[in-house]
């Protein structure tokens, strides 16, 4: 009956034992469960977290890319308002100058046509005072520089510049030979005479016959008969140099004694 009961105990203690291990096994085995599934979430969390940052971190390089480009176009942008800022200073500089020669121009305009007046006035008594020659197409010069002094179309500038060429012109008359024809009155009829220049120190017509030769005389301010035909052949000789139709020789001609100036 003790063998019995030793054994019994001995069975019993036997599984108490393993029964014990067998709930320690359990028990180690749901901690390692646990323990492998907390381990797994912190890996899913760092690799979330991980993810986050990289995504954070390409943001923020992208972000920093755009902040270089915006610095760069403020920098860009500061340059070109410097020199617009200076172009408009030069250009509100150059509206001032305008409007100062505007007004300088108003005022020159205002001086400018008083002096076009006299000097067309002075033109037209130079020529009236002056040997006859070409007295329409002279005449006709003046008449339309007060014309166009009167355009309103033409500035006071252009105005000057044509009342300069006048006296251009008249200026050239004295330093050329040259003859054209004209009409006048020959031993009391009217006759067509070539007329011969020598800038302003001599005058003279010849008839197409050269029966006639005459000279101007501007202290009577007449036509005066050349008697003397040795002035003839001078003259002839000088209207064929005045048509380029010979070349340029000395010529005996009747010259005007220069006027003193009082």
């Amino acid at each position: 009956m003790k063998n019995f009961q030793s054994k019994v105990a001995v069975f019993f203690a036997a599984f108490l034992l393993s029964l014990s291990l067998s709930l320690a096994v359990a028990v180690e085995a749901v901690e390692v469960d646990d323990v492998l599934a907390v381990g797994a979430k912190k890996t899913a969390a760092a690799r979330s977290s991980q993810q986050r940052i990289d995504t954070l971190a390409d943001q923020t390089s992208d972000l920093f890319q755009t902040f270089k480009q915006v610095n760069k176009q403020i920098e860009d942008l500061q340059i070109y308002n410097t020199q617009l800022a200076a172009q408009v200073a030069n250009q509100q500089q150059s509206i001032a100058d305008l409007e100062s020669s505007i007004d300088n121009a108003t005022v020159m305009e205002r001086q400018i046509t008083p002096l076009v007046l006299k000097m067309i006035d002075s033109l037209e008594q130079f020529i009236n005072l002056d040997f006859p020659f070409l007295m329409e197409e002279r005449h006709t010069r003046v008449a339309k520089l007060r014309e166009n002094l009167m355009r309103a179309d033409l500035s006071a500038a252009e105005k000057f510049r044509q009342v300069l060429e006048a006296y251009k012109i008249e200026t050239e008359y004295g330093v050329r030979i040259d003859s054209y024809l004209d009409t006048l009155s020959v031993g009391g009829q009217e006759r067509e005479v070539s007329i011969l220049r020598v800038g302003r120190i001599a005058l003279m017509y010849q008839t197409p016959d050269q029966q006639a030769t005459g000279a101007w005389d501007q202290e009577s301010r007449q036509w005066l008969t050349l008697d003397d035909g040795s002035y003839r052949s001078a003259v002839a000789e000088g209207l064929r140099i005045a048509r380029k139709q010979t070349a340029i020789d000395i010529l005996s001609l009747p010259v005007s004694a220069p006027e003193v100036v009082q």
